[in-house]
């Protein structure tokens, strides 16, 4: 038995290597209203350590199956390590503020029946509107949103490390690998990103901010499973 804690080490010009025993499920974007919330896709094989593709080319999709080799695949890293909060940008509200740093994977969470999450953060005083904000900001994938309390401590959902591989048939794409519960992530050169309890990693192969997604995997109609 081993007790190794859960990473996510980023394999230069090739895939992502989980170890730790970090479950991992399928999870569907699916649109209620003007609104989305994930609902469970196909069971997934479960391992102690296991590979994602990151290419975008494996034929047995989510995992890797060396395709990146084939493919002449470039995987260099070319996302910013600054700090989240010295990115991102401040909203203030009369009851919460947001913080965004503009990352995007087109999960559109932040759309809610009541408005988009900058909206209710400036109507955070209404009823419903703050939660709704607290919402919107929590389901993004990304972590490129956070809704922040007048004290200003982060709220944030409490996620144990999980790896979500999420499909996008409103889209008709599928979307990147949701990472949960502050999994620090290792670049191929050893850098340790700043742990969040919310990432998003590509997986179409086309970001141009890897290892993260950047919704290139909609611009390209990324899809893992071939018709």
């Amino acid at each position: 038995m081993t007790n190794q804690k859960p990473k996510i080490k980023i394999v230069k010009n090739g895939p992502c290597l989980i170890c730790g025993k970090v479950p991992l499920t399928e999870k569907i974007i699916t649109s209620y209203g003007k609104q989305y919330e994930y609902t469970e896709g196909q069971k997934l094989p479960q391992a102690e350590t296991y590979a994602l593709c990151r290419c975008g080319h494996s034929k047995t999709p989510p995992f890797c199956d060396g395709s990146h080799q084939q493919c002449c695949f470039d995987g260099t890293e070319t996302a910013s390590r600054e700090a989240f909060v010295l990115r991102a940008k401040k909203y203030e509200g009369p009851k919460i503020d947001l913080l965004d740093d503009e990352r995007c994977a087109f999960a559109r969470f932040c759309h809610r029946n009541e408005g988009n999450v900058w909206e209710l953060v400036q109507k955070s005083d209404k009823p419903g509107y703050k939660e709704a904000a607290i919402k919107a900001a929590s389901d993004c994938p990304t972590g490129r949103l956070v809704a922040v309390d007048k004290s200003g401590v982060f709220i944030e959902p409490e996620y144990e490390p999980a790896i979500e591989i999420l499909q996008d048939p409103e889209t008709g794409t599928s979307g990147p690998i949701f990472v949960k519960g502050g999994i620090p992530i290792e670049s191929a050169d050893g850098h340790i990103y700043e742990i969040q309890n919310r990432a998003a990693l590509c997986r179409c192969g086309e970001s141009l901010n890897k290892p993260f997604c950047d919704a290139m995997h909609v611009r390209k109609e990324f899809k893992d499973k071939k018709e």
